[in-house]
């Protein structure tokens, strides 16, 4: 299945780094995090990623351009310019990198993708979150129920220590845990072709009238995902993430 990742965001709670870079660029580990994310989807096979692009979108397209280069050792002959690589970084992706506006909402960049995308089903996710999720269970899921479109629901982690308590003695304390309470959008979506004319035009929100009206419709599903789940919205959450990695605790990777 082709895979969509929305990438074109201005990342403005990330602005430490997002004056300069997309915040898909920013990196955990060394490699940026859509990187994360795409490798994430490759390992149940899927390896055809179509990249909504629009705020500096010109510097993902010079990182995959380059890709091979940046991500390899080599030699090279400054005599005649020639240049033999040492590939270190062997991957079988296929990436395509579309401008889908400087401006377009999340639907909007959606919609654009269209063309590329077909009639058939697709995934999709955002450019700034990873999980643990089993995409081929998710894809399962998926197909059994045989609804529009499927949602990953996850529990975000507590920012804070969660207290158990009776009356005012205190059963349990965790720190800053996996919350039990409420699902959210983890992003991580399987949905069939039939959407694309629930979106407008670049002005729709995903997450506002087309969801809405799936929801409506009896035609959205939600995959609940219990493991583990985390987005990259602001520095802090981006210095978690390379904590994670820098301990070997990096869930999304195995």
């Amino acid at each position: 299945m082709k895979i969509v990742i929305l990438a074109g965001g201005l990342g403005t709670r990330l602005s430490e780094y997002t004056d300069t870079i997309p915040k898909p660029m920013v990196t955990v580990g060394g490699r940026p995090i859509i990187w994360h994310i795409m490798h994430m989807y490759a390992r149940f096979g899927h390896k055809d990623f179509y990249l909504a692009l629009g705020y500096k979108s010109e510097v993902i397209k010079e990182y995959f351009l380059h890709y091979r280069n940046l991500n390899a050792d080599f030699t090279i002959d400054l005599g005649n310019g020639d240049v033999n690589s040492h590939q270190t970084d062997e991957i079988d992706w296929k990436v395509t990198l579309v401008d889908t506006g400087l401006d377009s909402m999340t639907g909007g960049r959606i919609k654009r993708m269209q063309p590329l995308i077909g009639n058939e089903p697709f995934l999709l996710t955002y450019g700034d979150g990873v999980a643990d999720i089993d995409i081929s269970a998710l894809v399962d899921f998926h197909r059994s129920h045989g609804k529009m479109v499927t949602i990953s629901a996850v529990h975000p982690a507590a920012r804070f220590g969660e207290l158990d308590m009776d009356e005012d003695r205190v059963i349990c304390f965790q720190e800053k845990p996996q919350t039990a309470q409420g699902w959210i959008n983890g992003g991580y979506f399987v949905i069939e072709p039939e959407f694309f004319d629930l979106i407008e035009g670049d002005s729709t929100a995903l997450e506002k009238q087309p969801l809405e009206q799936v929801a409506k419709m009896g035609e959205l599903m939600a995959y609940r995902h219990h493991g583990f789940w985390q987005c990259m919205d602001t520095k802090r959450d981006k210095d978690l993430l390379e904590d994670l990695w820098q301990s070997r605790n990096a869930f999304w990777v195995k």
